[in-house]
């Protein structure tokens, strides 16, 4: 569960995740030595920044009124939302800066002679085949050409199941997730999960709301331009385009909705792969497990049962034109972004036009360093922090969530609805939080990685495979709790249920969350608030399912847990009455875990600012105008402003767990006395709720 979300595809929620040439891949970072350049040139870094001004606050919106409008209308109306992306705010101006610092590393990566092998010679080829846009272009569709080839040459159910048993041994499984994650009743275990999937749109709704029917054109009109692209004539493009979505309209039918899988009971399913294979008895597991070379025969996780049994049933009464069609598609979905410029175009035509109401591409620089992220993320994080992260961010870092879990402490154990027995669990949980801060204490290695200076798509497609045999050979063995599910260079932070950690990349220790200069106030109030944030998803709807150790396990007493919810319920009910666009309101049930987060995190973090600034009376003080309390508030709202496109906003309403910036910035403050008497405001005021939440 993390701060932000970018909106990757849902599937199951996997934990997935040297030095410089000559050091040791596998070395321990070394704090001594992270925050020294490395010999990377960062003096032309110019990227833009985003800190709470007094400037920027509009007088003419009360605070009282409207908190967010208040801190952010000049600056939402003075930074539109560029024509290369579909969101823009704090988020997105820090995440500039990282790619910039990025940016300069690859480049000066691949303008050397690295060593054979080093994870810099990888970095290397991925960035040069993927610049290299002239080749991209000569080779056309010929590097997908032999995948296109064995789609083509299937026959029967048989084939059928033995291609989705080979693309998923590499990574690029259609249809259904798989993948390894800590077992939900033994989090010192990992096993695998087969979840559901298969779907191009981003939410099942899509596929039957009548109000996303010009979506739904949309999508059929790019896959039969896909398909033709790939030398499907055009009528025969267009019929089997209709066999595509009509073939996920049935995998949608029998998936659950991203409300429905917020509960982690509907992710976990525990069976052998003989039970697994009553279920679906035209899909053998056993030979599946095989294939991937995993010991899940005796125990794996086969959620959402009744999808699994639609797959099978389709696998014998699809006729096998429909699967081709479905197969073809997907695999040109997921190749065209490396593909020659018509693929790539018609991707994004689709994909971030017109379903997200992005303008133009982003500059193909960024493009290739998202796939880079993607494919060796963390190698590059390796370099990131060397070049770019100071030791000192770290040591501060680490006495905030000191302070943090100390006035959390203090909050569980005074809370007057819970019971005792319950309220000991709760403690135990908050005793057993692990802190994870800038960057892994051990970096993964790279070893076994084949990159070539000859073919993107290879190159991509090499690092799938690896990352994907990497995540599986951990399944039967116990839990590395030193990984890391997000690179250095993400600008986001995240809690883990099965191992009950908080996360913080280098990247997000920057203003407006983190600045080692500034007052206490916007410290507490940036990622003071966040660490609080990420330790209450301990304690939200579902994260509150799992004990201290992880274990999926319901710690609380009957009655306490119906006072939980009562109180949940009443957010749920808050964050329903926000209209974020006309007639469309925010999905408080699909939004409350992250909702929870925000009110519990900024609680606790105004609660650890008094407790800090009541040792040292000194840092009291009154800055520009504002005291510590009123500024503690406004940078907690400038961490959220945040502009969409239209599309984009619609497309959040349907699938984000999060809701829209806007009311996160106005929902938690709303419920908080220590707002109301910081800025005056009185009964009546729109940001004094009549009736409030209080959880934690």
């Amino acid at each position: 569960m993390s701060l932000r979300s970018t909106l990757v595809p849902l599937a199951l929620s996997l934990a997935v995740a040297a030095a410089l040439a000559g050091c040791s891949q596998s070395a321990p970072a070394d704090a001594a030595s992270a925050g020294k350049p490395a010999g990377f040139d960062l003096s032309r870094i110019d990227a833009p920044v985003t800190t709470f001004n007094v400037a920027d606050l509009d007088p003419s919106i009360p605070a009282c009124t409207d908190l967010n409008g208040h801190v952010n209308s000049k600056w939402l109306a003075a930074n539109p939302v560029p024509g290369d992306r579909t969101s823009w705010g704090s988020f997105e101006v820090l995440g500039e800066r990282s790619l910039a610092i990025q940016h300069a590393i690859v480049e000066q990566v691949a303008a050397t002679q690295p060593a054979a092998g080093s994870i810099e010679a990888k970095l290397g080829d991925l960035w040069r085949t993927g610049m290299d846009q002239a080749a991209i272009d000569a080779v056309g569709l010929a590097p997908l050409q032999p995948a296109l080839d064995e789609i083509a040459g299937l026959k029967d159910s048989a084939g059928i199941v033995g291609l989705l048993r080979e693309r998923h041994a590499v990574g690029l499984g259609p249809v259904f997730s798989f993948g390894a994650n800590a077992d939900y009743k033994d989090s010192g275990t990992v096993i695998g999960y087969a979840g559901q999937g298969g779907l191009g749109l981003p939410e099942k709704g899509y596929y039957f709301d009548e109000d996303k029917a010009p979506v739904r054109a949309a999508y059929l009109e790019y896959i039969g331009k896909l398909l033709a692209l790939s030398g499907v004539d055009g009528g025969e493009a267009a019929k089997q385009a209709r066999a595509v979505l009509d073939f996920e309209t049935r995998l949608a039918r029998a998936s659950l909705s991203r409300i429905e899988l917020r509960d982690p009971a509907k992710r976990y399913n525990p069976v052998s792969a003989d039970e697994a294979n009553r279920i679906t008895p035209n899909f053998d597991w056993n030979a599946f497990f095989d294939t991937l070379q995993v010991p899940a025969k005796a125990k794996f996780s086969l959620a959402q049962p009744e999808f699994f049994a639609e797959f099978d049933r389709m696998l014998v009464d699809t006729p096998v034109a429909a699967w081709q069609a479905y197969l073809r598609f997907h695999t040109l979905d997921a190749a065209a972004p490396y593909l020659a410029t018509p693929f790539e175009e018609a991707n994004f035509a689709f994909h971030s036009q017109a379903l997200r109401g992005q303008k133009e591409m982003l500059p193909r620089w960024k493009r290739v360093l998202g796939v880079v992220n993607a494919s060796m993320g963390e190698a590059l994080g390796q370099l990131y922090v060397q070049a770019a992260f100071p030791p000192e961010s770290k040591a501060q870092m680490q006495q905030l969530v000191q302070n943090l879990s100390a006035a959390l402490k203090v909050r569980l154990e005074n809370l007057d609805w819970m019971g005792e027995e319950t309220k000991k669990r709760a403690l135990e949980k908050w005793a057993s939080f692990t802190p994870k801060i800038g960057y892994p204490d051990k970096w993964r290695s790279w070893d076994g990685l084949q990159t070539s200076g000859e073919g993107y798509l290879a190159n991509v497609r090499a690092a799938r495979a690896f990352n994907h045999r990497y995540m599986l050979d951990r399944i039967g063995k116990p839990v590395d709790r030193t990984e890391w599910g997000m690179t250095p260079q993400t600008v986001n932070a995240y809690y883990n249920s099965t191992r009950n950690e908080i996360v913080f990349p280098a990247a997000i220790l920057q203003p407006p969350f983190f600045d080692p200069k500034a007052d206490p106030a916007l410290n507490y109030g940036g990622i003071g608030a966040v660490i609080g944030h990420e330790m209450m998803h301990g304690y939200d709807d579902s994260g509150s399912q799992f004990d201290a150790k992880g274990n999926f396990d319901l710690w609380w007493t009957p009655e306490d847990r119906k006072l939980f919810e009562e109180r949940a319920d009443r957010l749920v009910a808050q964050f329903d009455g926000y209209e974020a666009l006309p007639g469309r309101h925010v999905k408080g049930r699909l939004t409350l875990g992250e909702n929870i987060g925000d009110l519990g995190g900024l609680t606790v973090a105004y609660d650890a600012m008094r407790m800090a600034l009541s040792r040292n009376p000194d840092a009291d003080v009154v800055v520009d105008g504002m005291t510590q309390d009123q500024r503690f508030f406004a940078n907690w709202a400038t961490v959220w402003r945040r502009n969409f496109t239209e599309n984009e906003l619609r497309v959040r309403l349907e699938t984000d767990p999060h809701a829209p910036a806007n009311f996160r910035a106005n929902g938690a403050p709303s419920n908080m006395p220590a707002f109301a008497q910081a800025f005056g405001c009185k009964a009546g005021d729109p940001m004094v709720r009549e009736e409030r939440v209080v959880i934690w």
